[in-house]
């Protein structure tokens, strides 16, 4: 015996997911389809998640650390004397 299934009703456990919407103008969706052609990812939604943890990665590495850290004194410094020349 089938069960009898009543529109609009979820028969499936709660799939708690977050959704979010963006919006791209015509450089970053050019940027976007130039990308996922990088990581061979046909799928917006995948290849921004993908993209996303490959940039915590290069971002958390040790290396990129030291240079930022080196780019943000400079910028610091050069506040503090007086040196803004880059915005």
């Amino acid at each position: 015996m089938a069960i009898e299934k009543k529109p609009f009703k979820k028969y499936t456990e709660s799939n708690k997911s977050d959704v979010i919407t963006i919006k791209l103008n015509e450089d970053e969706r050019r940027e976007l389809e130039e990308w996922k052609y990088l990581i061979l990812q046909e799928k917006d939604s995948t290849a921004l998640k993908q993209l996303a943890r490959i940039g915590a990665k290069v971002l958390h590495d040790d290396k990129i650390k030291l240079i930022n850290s080196i780019v943000l004194n400079n910028n610091r410094k050069n506040k503090r004397i007086g040196l803004v020349t880059f915005d």
